[in-house]
C-alpha cells in the first residue's frame, strides 16, 4: 500500500510540475515576470515556481517529493504560508483568476473589434459625404 501512494505522489508531483511551467508560460504571456524551475532530468522531482503579479505582491510555489507549499509576499514580506492541499487550492484560485482575466480581454478586444468595423459602415445607408456643388 505505501509503494502505491509513493507512486501516486511522484505522479502529482509531475502532474503540478507540468502545471506549474504552463502557468508561468502563460502569465509572460501576459506580461507578468514568472519562472518554474524543474528538479531532474525530466522534471520529475519537483519545481519552484515564482510570479510577481505588480505592485510588490508576489507568490512562490514549491513541489518536490518533500512537500507542497505555496508563500504569497508584498513588497518582500510573508503574509501567507500554505501547504499539502491548501496551496493546490490557492494555485487552482490563481489558474482561475487568470483565465478570468483572459475571458474579460477576449471579450474586451471582440466589442473594440465589432465596434471598429461598425465605425466604417454607413449608418443606415445614408451617404454623409459633402454633396457636390452644382453648376
Amino acid at each position: 500500500m505505501f509503494l502505491r501512494l509513493a507512486a501516486q505522489y511522484q505522479d502529482l508531483v509531475k502532474d503540478l510540475v507540468l502545471t506549474l511551467d504552463a502557468l508561468a508560460q502563460s502569465l509572460q504571456s501576459h506580461g507578468l515576470m514568472a519562472s518554474c524551475y524543474t528538479c531532474g532530468t525530466d522534471g520529475n522531482h519537483g519545481a519552484s515556481f515564482v510570479a510577481d503579479l505588480r505592485d510588490g505582491h508576489a507568490v512562490r510555489f514549491l513541489v518536490c517529493d518533500h512537500g507542497i507549499s505555496w508563500v504569497e509576499m508584498r513588497n518582500g514580506v510573508e503574509l501567507v504560508k500554505l501547504e499539502g492541499a491548501d496551496a493546490i487550492r490557492e494555485l487552482d484560485r490563481l489558474s482561475q483568476h487568470l483565465r478570468s482575466l483572459q475571458r474579460q480581454r477576449l471579450e474586451a478586444s471582440a466589442t473594440e473589434a465589432s465596434w471598429r468595423n461598425a465605425s466604417l459602415l454607413p449608418v443606415h445607408g445614408l451617404d454623409l459625404s459633402s454633396p457636390e456643388p452644382e453648376g
